[in-house]
């Protein structure tokens, strides 16, 4: 299942206020965003860079940067929101954009595997919440998942593997051998909770919490689709992984571009940090 597989420009002025999540205003059908207040000198715009983000909060940093902290280093560098997942990627590889901040290690591998791609992951910059929801049962703990429930999980490969062995590790699904480089649903095996595991695209678990019992999703999602749900329970093992934390990706061959280190080193600078926990108060946390 893929959502909204065109580009977009999403605009957001996030802020997280004493509930897990806020609102967020959404602003569509541009495919790119400039920060207009910074002078850019010449040369600076003949090698201005174009960064990929795929989602409100990788939007928001990324605005944040590009008007906050690059003014100083002398970049400039265009945001180009692609609402695609899969299309983000294959933009990098195809030269479109020269990097992105979106994704973690994994997704990133895989992604390289399918185009057969030299992506390469720089500096990590923030880690997202990544939990088990439910809008339908009024529960506060895993003991009280009634037998059967259904659960929506991601249907790619590196974040099945993820919420599988979550499930696992709640004692909420039994799981065989795995066949391959990831745990798939097909491994799921006999448990006393019977879960019905519902495969969906990351950015439609949220929406699907109307029609699910329960769903394991990422907070920045959650945050995009405008939805406030205090977690029932956090991965916290995967969450302490750096493999898991979201960096800045791009292509070998522009991995020691001077443009690319300033903003390498930009997604983890202390400006930064200080945003990421004032803005997003635990639900984002910056992974440097």
């Amino acid at each position: 299942m893929r959502i909204n597989r065109r580009y977009f420009l999403l605009g957001t002025g996030s802020a997280i206020a004493s509930t897990l999540f806020a609102s967020c205003s959404s602003n569509q059908n541009s495919s790119t965003s400039q920060s207009t207040n910074q002078p850019v000198s010449q040369s600076t715009k003949t090698a201005q860079l174009k960064v990929g983000s795929r989602n409100t909060v990788s939007e928001d940093i990324l605005k944040f940067i590009q008007k906050e902290i690059a003014p100083s280093q002398n970049l400039d560098f265009q945001i180009v929101t692609i609402g695609d997942s899969v299309k983000i990627n294959d933009a990098l590889k195809n030269g479109e954009i020269d990097a992105n901040l979106f994704q973690h290690e994994l997704f990133m591998k895989q992604a390289a595997k399918r185009l057969n791609a030299d992506f390469v992951m720089l500096n990590r910059s923030y880690t997202t919440v990544y939990a088990l929801y439910s809008k339908r049962l009024k529960i506060k703990s895993v003991n009280e998942i009634p037998v059967g429930a259904t659960i929506g999980i991601s249907n790619d490969d590196s974040n099945q593997d993820r919420a599988l062995k979550f499930l696992k590790h709640l004692d909420l699904i039994n799981l065989k051998e795995k066949s391959g480089d990831y745990y798939t649903v097909q491994d799921v095996i006999a448990h006393p909770k019977k879960l019905q595991i519902k495969e969906l695209d990351n950015y439609a678990i949220g929406r699907g919490l109307d029609d699910l019992d329960l769903g394991i999703a990422y907070s920045s999602l959650l945050l995009q689709a405008k939805i406030s749900l205090t977690p029932i329970v956090l991965d916290e093992i995967g969450m302490a992984d750096k493999k898991y934390a979201t960096g800045l990706a791009t292509v070998q061959s522009k991995s020691n571009d001077a443009n690319i280190q300033k903003l390498n080193q930009l997604v983890i600078d202390p400006k930064l940090k200080d945003f990421i926990n004032a803005n997003y108060k635990g639900t984002i946390v910056p992974s440097f």
